[in-house]
């Protein structure tokens, strides 16, 4: 996909449209922002949410008269533009979408400013979840902390990975949601008929940040994980631990025995195509509940159901946060700056964010979230992630995320198509993240090699 910046409506066109309407979705009134202020572009990635975001910010130039553009760009050329603004003179963004990934990055660097620098009164809406708190900084101390630091960002996407399934084949069936991966591996098979229905497709295809995000929910769930604890500062490399063989080797065996066969090729896209075209009774992926339920882009309208990712005896649910984050560079003129602030405040009002949710885009408010749209079975998917959202956790916390990404982006894809064993895949991870860690200034021990 080729980036493009376009405006999104133009100012007559913002101005002359139906105040509450956006595409034929009706939505509560949400009023003004406050006052009339600079044109502001915001980059951000091309994702199955981007729909959803892209009629809300149509809204808010309806509602406000104000004008934003979109620089819209795959997940990495928007990774790549980000780096490459707030490093220039002067960004040519007013707002910086980024992943939960990499914004630590962003903060570290000082490449952001501080949303009380911009106005003191400014503060997050109560019921905006704060992800694992990533949206504080303290850069004294140079960490995640929401007791001490400042308030850098203001949440864009809450996505995580759900359980996606076939409901209306496991009422067939007489199947029962699992709440285990040895449940949901009796349940793949039991739907699995290649190559009219795999049991599950699962994302193994190498990228910026793609096989490890869907990996990661079965490392955790057994208890493995990359480091012993990011957070707490502890940065011994784990990946070659027993815990994290087991989560790979929940993954490979559901791939092996009920997957789909060229499951290292699956980008995010095939994996919610073979959903969308009825070829997948079980996918562990971010909803895009729009596409699914859109009778032009879906062949199983009302037919997908949702719960949170299955885990392992004795572990709780644990899906990686693949959130996105709204973040304001230092190097923009403050009359940009306070421009980009409205369209954050306006954008984290309930009102916005029934709007946001109506558009076909995960909320990040709870307000909206356990309100009685959950109940509607258009939105059939709010119960499953309210209930998963609290044990979803951040993946990286360190700047060096993209280093440490692009080893195990590549192990992992190995393993998956069979080029490594898993022993010998996390053994040369171990190693090869320490040593990343360590050229960095972390103390990385690594842990002894797995044998077998």
């Amino acid at each position: 996909m080729r980036s493009r910046t376009d405006p999104v409506l133009t100012r007559r066109q913002a101005l002359t449209g139906t105040a509450g309407t956006v595409l034929g979705v009706t939505c509560p009134a949400i009023g003004r922002a406050a006052g009339t202020v600079a044109p502001i572009t915001i980059v951000i990635n091309q994702s199955p949410w981007f729909d959803g975001f892209q009629k809300t910010v149509e809204l808010y130039q309806k509602e406000s008269g104000n004008q934003v553009r979109l620089d819209v760009n795959p997940f990495a050329g928007s990774l790549e533009k980000q780096r490459t603004a707030v490093r220039s003179g002067q960004s040519p963004f007013d707002i910086l979408v980024i992943n939960g990934g990499y914004f630590i990055e962003m903060y570290k660097g000082g490449f952001l400013t501080p949303l009380a620098e911009i106005d003191a009164g400014f503060k997050l809406d109560p019921a905006i979840y704060t992800f694992d708190d990533s949206v504080y900084w303290d850069p004294a101390a140079k960490r995640i902390d929401p007791k001490s630091g400042q308030l850098m960002t203001v949440p864009i996407n809450p996505f995580f990975p759900l359980l996606e399934y076939r409901r209306d084949l496991y009422q067939a069936k007489g199947l029962k949601v699992p709440q285990t991966w040895d449940e949901l591996l009796a349940n793949a098979k039991a739907l699995n008929d290649p190559p009219r229905m795999y049991g599950i497709v699962q994302r193994g295809a190498r990228g910026a940040f793609d096989v490890t995000y869907d990996v990661l929910p079965y490392l955790w769930s057994h208890g493995g994980d990359i480091f012993a604890d990011q957070k707490a500062g502890d940065f011994t490399v784990t990946v070659n631990s027993e815990k994290t063989l087991a989560g790979i080797e929940t993954y490979l065996r559901l791939a092996r025995e009920a997957g789909h066969p060229h499951t290292a090729g699956q980008t995010q896209a095939n994996v919610i195509q073979n959903m969308a075209t009825g070829h997948a009774a079980h996918i562990v992926s971010n909803p895009v509940t729009s596409q699914f339920d859109d009778p032009d882009q879906s062949a199983v309208v009302g037919k997908v159901g949702f719960a949170p990712p299955p885990h392992a005896p004795g572990y709780t649910t644990a899906p990686p946060l693949g959130h996105w984050l709204g973040g304001i560079p230092r190097n923009i003129p403050p009359g940009r700056q306070k421009a980009a602030l409205a369209f954050l405040a306006w954008f984290q009002t309930e009102a916005a964010q029934t709007a946001y949710a109506k558009n076909g885009s995960p909320p990040v408010s709870r307000a909206v979230l356990q309100s009685a749209l959950a109940q509607q079975d258009e939105f059939r998917w709010m119960p499953a992630f309210a209930a998963a959202l609290p044990h979803a956790r951040l993946s990286f916390v360190i700047p060096e995320s993209s280093q440490v990404l692009a080893v195990t982006e590549l192990r992992f894809n190995q393993v998956i198509a069979g080029d490594l064993k898993p022993v010998a895949a996390l053994n040369t991870m171990g190693a090869e993240i320490a040593d990343v860690m360590t050229k960095a200034g972390y103390r990385a021990p690594r842990l002894p090699d797995l044998k077998g």
